[in-house]
């Protein structure tokens, strides 16, 4: 075999064995792009059903105050 041959088909392994480690790492990137985009889908959603928890807290200070009005009439009329 002459140098240039041997080089020929030594270049054509290496291309095939970097081609045949790529192709894989790009599949599984594909598929996390695929995944992290219905994941961020998902989070979107939550944000969307969850944004009413923001204002708990105010809900709880009225119903704290709500409960004390009612215990105080409770006490005036001798309950």
């Amino acid at each position: 075999m002459s140098g240039w041959a041997l080089g020929f088909t030594l270049g054509a392994v290496v291309v095939v064995a970097v081609v045949a480690l790529v192709v894989p790492i790009l599949l599984l990137a594909a598929r996390i792009g695929r995944q992290a985009q219905a994941i961020d889908d998902s989070l979107q959603k939550s944000v969307t059903h969850t944004a009413g928890l923001s204002h708990l807290h105010t809900t709880i200070e009225h119903a704290l105050t709500i409960i004390d009005g009612l215990k105080r009439g409770r006490t005036r009329l001798g309950g």
